[in-house]
């Protein structure tokens, strides 16, 4: 009779448990309870630009797509979608940052601030640069790929088309230029490469593509001299006089021409 009476109250027990438990939700098994479910769509953008400011990117990102999802034709639908864009850049993330201006670019082609979104795309592969830019380090430079300069150029360079008036299009063009004596180098550091390890005719191709796609960059400079020693090289006399040539017209100076040369300070660092 006894153990009845104990059984019974461990069962009411046992209920009271499961009623609290039931009271409470999901709660006590992990879930987190949304506190901006209630939110306007103002506050949810203010908490969001807040989150931004304060580089807390991914709580950032949750609050405006929660705020794109709740309010998808609302005024700051379009706004959080360029926000998103710009939180994932500032955090590294440089796929969903591309996808996302894609993604914007694509739904808003009239936007009017669809420029800044041009612009955040060439700044996006621009970042890359600081990889890119690692030739300056022991690591072998043919190994890298210059693509993420290109691109960047290319989004640059369609800002600059479609919107010559934006506000975004100076520094896009300076960037450009940047870009430009950039991918030069590249070229004229691989020419070297395969000039230190006798690889002649490599090193005069390499050269030459430096010369001809990049005409006004300052690293044509070596790269003429570069073609100079390689069809020195080879014995291709005429080719190498003619190099010479054009290395003394263009640059009467040059310290290559009177075997002075030295090293150039890393002109990229003025960014």
């Amino acid at each position: 009779m006894h153990t009845q009476k104990n059984m019974q109250i461990k069962s009411i027990k046992l209920l009271g448990l499961i009623f609290a438990l039931a009271l409470s939700g999901c709660g006590a098994f992990g879930d987190k309870v949304d506190e901006s479910k209630t939110w306007s769509a103002a506050k949810l953008y203010a908490e969001a630009k807040e989150e931004l400011s304060n580089g807390a990117y991914e709580k950032a990102v949750q609050y405006f797509e929660r705020l794109e999802s709740r309010f998808p034709f609302g005024p700051y639908a379009q706004q959080a979608q360029m926000e998103i864009a710009y939180a994932h850049y500032k955090q590294g993330d440089q796929a969903l940052a591309l996808a996302a201006v894609e993604r914007f670019i694509k739904l808003h082609p009239n936007h009017a601030n669809v420029d800044y979104m041009y612009y955040l795309r060439g700044m996006i592969s621009f970042n890359d640069q600081v990889g890119f830019l690692n030739f300056i380090s022991n690591q072998d430079i043919t190994e890298r790929d210059p693509k993420a300069s290109r691109d960047s150029f290319d989004a640059f360079k369609q800002l600059a088309i479609q919107f010559p008036d934006s506000i975004y299009t100076p520094d896009a063009i300076l960037r450009m230029k940047y870009l430009v004596n950039a991918l030069a180098q590249y070229d004229v550091h691989v020419a070297k490469y395969y000039l230190r390890r006798a690889g002649y005719l490599a090193a005069a191709n390499r050269a030459q593509s430096a010369v001809k796609e990049y005409p006004d960059a300052p690293a044509v400079e070596e790269a003429l001299f570069i073609l100079v020693k390689s069809y020195d090289a080879m014995g291709m006399v005429d080719l190498r006089d003619d190099a010479n040539r054009v290395l003394a017209k263009n640059f009467p100076e040059s310290s290559f021409l009177s075997g002075k040369a030295r090293v150039k300070s890393t002109w990229w660092r003025f960014w």
